[in-house]
């Protein structure tokens, strides 16, 4: 008999790992079909034209973070600590790899490397907590096309108990350090998406909502909160509102406020520069402008982590929120539970 050997695959964006790596990553991100839902003559022309127009402007960004994304260190920090979870509670054979999306390591490395080393199976752990049709679903479709390992998918786990004590947790460091300053509002910052995006059933928006209802009702009462999203690109109307506004209404209003980077679990570039540069020089006439971090390696996001592959591990094979139930409202037409 085949001892089990479970592939835990942990999927996110990627980002670029030099300056000249910045326009093909921009071309990678814009010729995915889950991002612009176009035929491939009209797409890749177009992917071409957005990341020679961008790609100065991104340069400069990276360049501020020391010339390349963080994004792969910090996923291999959360997937060494992963492994140490695992191997500790020593209830089956599993090893973390990492997929990334847009840039190294691609998906079809890491497939290669899980059968090297003698994956039985696969547990697909996307490092989005919220399901979109543009970062979950275009990498679980990346890995099908290129495995055929046996896998259950993890599509969804956006109010999962500890991931959520985690944020809170984070937040409330994050105010501690700063000298407990009275009456915070906290913005809830993820990244947007299209409204078409949402108006097509894809459930992002509302399991944005889901993990913010979750985080709050662990913060004091008194403490104002608003969710609002970042990173908006194009002519589209995007959801809102958006982070700058928010950061507006605070200065209206003359109230300090702690960000924190709802969407993300690792730094990147919209944190570092987004949040951290461009968002804070908005935010000088706050009060007080502070940031959580993202979650990392920390040890309790690690342990919702290992807690989630435990619950996944006794699933059958197919697609599941952390429940194992469809968490999605009935208008949500792209929960990847109906497709399961």
């Amino acid at each position: 008999m085949v001892a089990r050997k479970v592939a835990i695959i942990l999927f996110n964006l990627g980002g670029p790992d030099s300056l000249k790596a910045v326009r093909p990553f921009l071309f990678n991100l814009f010729n995915d079909p889950d991002i612009i839902a176009a035929p491939g003559l009209v797409r890749t022309p177009l992917a071409a034209l957005i990341s020679t127009l961008r790609n100065k402007a991104a340069q400069e960004n990276y360049a501020k973070m020391g010339g390349r994304s963080p994004l792969l260190e910090e996923t291999q920090k959360q997937a060494a600590a992963l492994d140490a979870a695992l191997a500790a509670r020593g209830a089956v054979e599993a090893k973390c790899f990492i997929a990334m999306r847009h840039w190294r390591p691609f998906t079809r490395t890491t497939v290669e490397d899980a059968a090297a080393w003698g994956a039985t199976e696969a547990l697909l752990l996307p490092l989005y907590p919220q399901f979109s049709q543009s970062t979950t679903a275009s990498s679980f479709a990346e890995w099908r096309r290129r495995s055929t390992l046996p896998a259950r998918a993890l599509c969804c786990w956006p109010a999962s108990e500890k991931f959520v004590a985690a944020h809170a947790e984070a937040i409330f460091e994050t105010w501690r350090a700063a000298g407990s300053p009275p009456a915070p509002r906290v913005l809830f910052s993820a990244h947007g998406l299209p409204e078409r995006a949402i108006e097509a059933g894809d459930p992002y928006q509302e399991h944005v909502e889901m993990t913010v209802a979750a985080v709050r009702a662990r913060l004091p009462a008194d403490w104002e909160h608003a969710i609002c999203y970042q990173s908006r690109v194009g002519p589209l109307a995007w959801i809102g509102p958006s982070t700058e506004e928010e950061i507006d209404r605070a200065i209206a209003d003359r109230r300090g406020v702690i960000v924190s980077p709802i969407a993300f679990v690792s730094e990147h570039i919209e944190t570092l520069v987004e949040l951290d540069i461009d968002y804070a020089e908005r935010a000088a006439p706050l009060p007080f402008y502070l940031r959580a971090p993202a979650l990392g390696a920390r040890a309790s996001f690690i342990d919702a982590l290992a807690d989630l592959v435990a619950a996944a591990l006794e699933r059958p094979f197919g697609s599941f929120s952390e429940t194992g139930d469809r968490l999605c409202s009935a208008g949500r037409r792209l929960c990847p539970m109906d497709a399961a």
